[in-house]
C-alpha cells in the first residue's frame, strides 16, 4: 500500500512539472498554420508565421504568439491587424490558450462552437468584427472566463442562458448587436460581475429582479433596446452606473426620468424570463442547448482491471526516470522568467514573491516574446540608442534596487496590477523614491523598440509629468525597473468622493491650479519640441494624476505604453474603459489619438469640479445651463468663481465631445484658461 502511494506521487510530481517531452512544436506549428488559413486567407497580414518555422514561441516567425515558461501558446494577440477571414474552429486545439485577442478586425462568419474547448482560457475579446449568428451557449464551458467582449458585431439570437455559470466572470459586454429576446435571470447568479453591457441590441421583456442582487456590478447598460416593466429599485445604488435610457416601456419609483409603473406592470402574468416561476421557458426565445452529454463532460474514467493499473504505475516509474531528468535540463536551458533563481543569490525574484501572493491568474503574466533577453546588452557596448551620458545619469545596478526596497520587502509594497508592482525605496542619498517592477512577459518583444521607449521616458522633462530617476535591466531575473521621485500625497483619485476627511477636500483655487498643470503636462506631451516627438498620453485619468506637497499635479506613465507590449497596454485600459475616460470613437477605430486624450481630460475636468469620480448626464446639463449646484462640488460650500466655473464646465463640454474634429487642441484650451488665475 505504502508503494502504491509513492507510485502515486511520482505521478503527481510529473502532473505539476510537465516534461517538454509531452510537447510537439511540429504539431503545433501545424494548428497554428490552419489559424492563419482561417484569420488570414490570403495571407496578406501574418506573413511572418512559416510552416518551416520550428518553434513557435520565436516571436519574429509568429507575430502575435506568446508561450510560458514550459514552452506552451497561452497568448494569440491580433487585435486591429485587419485580418478579414474568419475565425477557425482549429483554436479550440491550443489547449493552453489563457488569451484570445482578435478584437478590432473585420473578421466575419460565427463564433466558432469548438471554443468552449479553451478551458484555460480567461480572456476572450472578439469586438469590434462582423461576426454574425448566434452566441454559443457553449461558452458557459470555459468556467475560468474572466473578460468575454463580443460587442459591435452583427450576432443575433438571444443570450444563452447557459452563461450564468461563469462564475469567474468579471466583464460581458455584449452591446451593439442584433440580440433579441429577454435578459437571462442568470446573469444574477455572476457573483464577480462588475460590468454588464448589453445596450443598442433588440432586447424585450423585464430586467430580473435577480440581476439587482449582483452585489459586486458597478456598470448596467441597457439603453437603446426595448424593455419594459419595473425596474428593480436595488439598482439605484449603482446612481450613475445604471443607464437605462430609450426604453419606452420601463417604469419604476426612485427614478427620475421613469415613470410610475401601473398595475399590469407591477404584477405581469408572465413570469420572469428565465427565473423563478418559469415552468415551461419559451423555446423559441432560448437559443437551443449545446449538442454535449452532460455526463461525458469532466467525468473521471473508473479502471476497468488491475492490470490496467499495475501497466500505469510501470509506465510512470519508466517516465520518470527520464522525464525528471530531461525536465530539469530543460528548465536550465530556457531560464524562463518567474521560475529561474540566480545562482548566486538564493532570494526569490520579484515576479516569484508576487506570484506567491497572487491569486487570479493572468494571461499576461510569465509570458515569453523572445530568448536571450537582455535589452540593454547593446546599449552597453555603445548603441546609438544611448549615449554614454544617458547611461552614467540614468542606470541603476540591482544591488541599489534591491537595497532601496529592502529586498522587495512586503512592507514597501505601494501596489500591483497585472504586468507590475510598485514599491516605495529609500536611495542613498535619502531621497524616497517609487519602483515600478515590470516583467520580461509585459515588454515590448523587440529589443530595439525597447531601448527606444527608455531613451524616450528619459528625455520627458517637465514640471508637470512625473520625473524618472532611472532605469535597471536585470538578465537573470528577467525584469526591468523604472525609478521615479516619490510624490507623497498620492494620487487625484484620493480627493475625489470625499466623506469624513475635510483634509481631502481640495478647495477652489486649488483645483483651478490642478486643472491648468494637467493641461501643461498634455501640451508639453503633445508638442513636438527639441527631440522629443509628439506623444499621446492614451491613458490620462485620476488614478494616473499624482499630486505632490505643493499640490501640483504630475501625470504619471507617460509614455510607459512604449516600452510594454500591445497586448499589456490594452489590458490597461480596462478600468479606465469602465470609468468612463475612454473617447467613444475607440470602439471603432481601435486608436488612440491627441483627440481622446482631450476627451479624457474633459472626463477629469469633470471629476474635479464635482469631487465625484463618477461624471454623470447631470453634470454635463449642469455645465451647459449654468446650473452650479449640478456640476459644482458642494462641499465647496459656494466659495468658488462662478465665472471660471462656467468657463471651464463649457470647456469640459468641449472635451467630450461625441466627434474628435469637434474638441479642442490642447492649444486652444491653453488660450482658454491662461486669464484663469491659479
Amino acid at each position: 500500500m505504502a508503494s502504491l502511494s509513492f507510485f502515486f506521487w511520482l505521478s503527481t510530481v510529473l502532473l505539476a512539472y510537465p516534461s517538454p517531452c509531452l510537447t510537439n512544436p511540429a504539431t503545433d506549428i501545424s494548428v497554428l498554420m490552419a489559424i492563419k488559413a482561417g484569420l488570414d486567407p490570403q495571407n496578406l497580414v501574418l506573413t511572418s508565421w512559416s510552416p518551416n518555422a520550428t518553434d513557435p514561441c520565436n516571436h519574429s516567425s509568429f507575430e502575435g504568439i506568446a508561450c510560458n515558461e514550459l514552452g506552451q501558446v497561452v497568448n494569440i494577440s491580433l487585435q486591429g491587424k485587419g485580418l478579414y477571414g474568419k475565425i477557425p474552429p482549429e483554436i479550440a486545439q491550443i489547449k493552453t490558450l489563457s488569451g484570445l485577442y482578435l478584437h478590432f478586425n473585420h473578421l466575419h462568419g460565427a463564433v466558432p462552437r469548438e471554443i468552449a474547448n479553451l478551458t484555460h482560457l480567461l480572456d476572450l475579446y472578439l469586438n469590434v468584427n462582423h461576426l454574425s449568428g448566434s452566441i454559443p451557449p457553449e461558452i458557459s464551458n470555459i468556467t475560468s472566463l474572466q473578460v468575454l467582449q463580443l460587442c459591435y458585431n452583427k450576432l443575433s439570437g438571444n443570450i444563452p442562458n447557459q452563461l450564468g455559470s461563469l462564475k469567474n466572470l468579471t466583464v460581458l459586454a455584449l452591446q451593439s448587436n442584433h440580440l433579441t429576446g429577454a435578459i437571462p435571470a442568470t446573469l444574477g447568479d455572476l457573483t464577480l460581475l462588475t460590468r454588464l453591457d448589453l445596450s443598442f441590441n433588440h432586447l424585450f421583456g423585464s430586467i430580473p429582479a435577480k440581476l439587482a442582487n449582483a452585489q459586486k456590478l458597478e456598470i448596467l447598460d441597457i439603453r437603446n433596446n426595448t424593455l419594459s416593466g419595473n425596474v428593480p429599485l436595488a439598482l439605484k445604488r449603482l446612481n450613475e452606473g445604471f443607464q437605462y435610457t430609450n426604453n419606452p416601456g420601463l417604469c419604476g419609483i426612485g427614478f427620475s426620468s421613469l415613470k410610475l409603473c401601473t398595475d399590469s406592470a407591477l404584477n405581469p402574468s408572465k413570469p420572469e424570463p428565465f427565473g423563478p416561476g418559469s415552468n415551461h421557458l419559451p423555446t423559441k426565445d432560448i437559443p437551443e442547448s449545446a449538442n454535449v452529454q452532460p455526463h461525458a463532460l469532466n467525468k473521471p474514467r473508473k479502471p476497468q482491471t488491475a492490470v490496467v493499473v499495475v501497466g500505469v504505475l510501470g509506465l510512470i516509474v519508466a517516465f520518470f526516470a527520464t522525464g525528471l531528468f530531461t525536465f530539469s535540463w530543460y528548465r536550465r536551458r530556457k531560464q524562463k522568467i518567474g521560475s529561474t533563481i540566480d545562482s548566486s543569490d538564493s532570494r526569490l525574484s520579484t515576479d516569484q514573491a508576487k506570484e506567491v501572493s497572487r491569486r487570479s491568474a493572468s494571461p499576461l503574466i510569465n509570458l515569453e516574446y523572445s530568448n536571450g533577453w537582455d535589452p540593454l546588452a547593446k546599449a552597453r557596448n555603445g548603441n546609438a540608442a544611448f549615449s554614454q551620458e544617458v547611461l552614467e545619469s540614468f542606470m541603476f545596478n540591482l544591488d541599489e534596487v534591491e537595497s532601496a526596497t529592502h529586498y522587495f520587502s512586503e512592507t514597501n509594497l505601494l501596489g500591483k496590477s497585472g504586468f507590475s508592482a510598485v514599491y516605495k525605496g529609500i536611495l542613498r542619498d535619502g531621497s524616497s523614491v517609487a519602483i515600478k517592477c515590470i516583467s520580461k512577459s509585459s515588454c515590448k518583444s523587440d529589443e530595439a523598440e525597447f531601448r527606444k521607449g527608455l531613451k524616450l521616458l528619459t528625455s520627458l522633462k517637465h514640471e508637470n509629468l512625473l520625473r524618472l530617476r532611472g532605469f535597471c535591466c536585470s538578465k537573470d531575473r528577467g525584469e526591468c525597473f523604472l525609478i521615479y521621485n516619490f510624490v507623497s500625497n498620492g494620487s487625484l483619485l484620493q480627493y475625489l468622493d470625499v466623506k469624513d476627511n475635510k483634509d481631502r477636500v481640495l478647495d477652489w483655487s486649488t483645483r483651478v491650479s490642478i486643472i491648468k498643470g494637467i493641461a501643461r503636462g498634455i501640451e508639453y506631451l503633445h508638442g513636438n519640441k527639441g527631440n522629443k516627438p509628439a506623444l499621446v498620453h492614451r491613458n490620462i485619468s485620476a488614478e494616473k494624476v499624482l499630486i505632490d506637497h505643493r499640490y501640483n499635479p504630475l501625470l504619471s506613465n507617460s509614455g510607459l505604453h512604449r516600452l510594454l507590449a500591445d497586448d499589456i497596454v490594452f489590458s490597461t485600459l480596462k478600468g479606465s474603459a469602465a470609468m468612463g475616460y475612454l473617447a467613444p470613437e475607440y470602439t471603432t477605430t481601435g486608436r488612440f489619438t491627441e483627440k481622446s486624450d482631450i476627451y479624457a481630460f474633459g472626463v477629469t475636468i469633470f471629476q474635479i469640479l464635482s469631487g465625484k469620480i463618477m461624471v454623470s448626464h447631470s453634470n454635463h446639463q449642469g455645465a451647459e445651463l449654468g446650473r452650479y449646484e449640478e456640476f459644482i462640488d458642494g462641499k465647496l460650500q459656494r466659495n468658488f468663481v462662478e465665472s471660471e466655473a462656467a468657463k471651464l464646465g463649457k470647456m469640459a463640454l468641449l472635451c467630450i465631445h461625441e466627434f474628435p474634429s469637434q474638441r479642442p487642441s490642447i492649444e486652444t484650451l491653453m488660450q482658454q484658461i491662461h486669464d484663469i488665475r491659479d
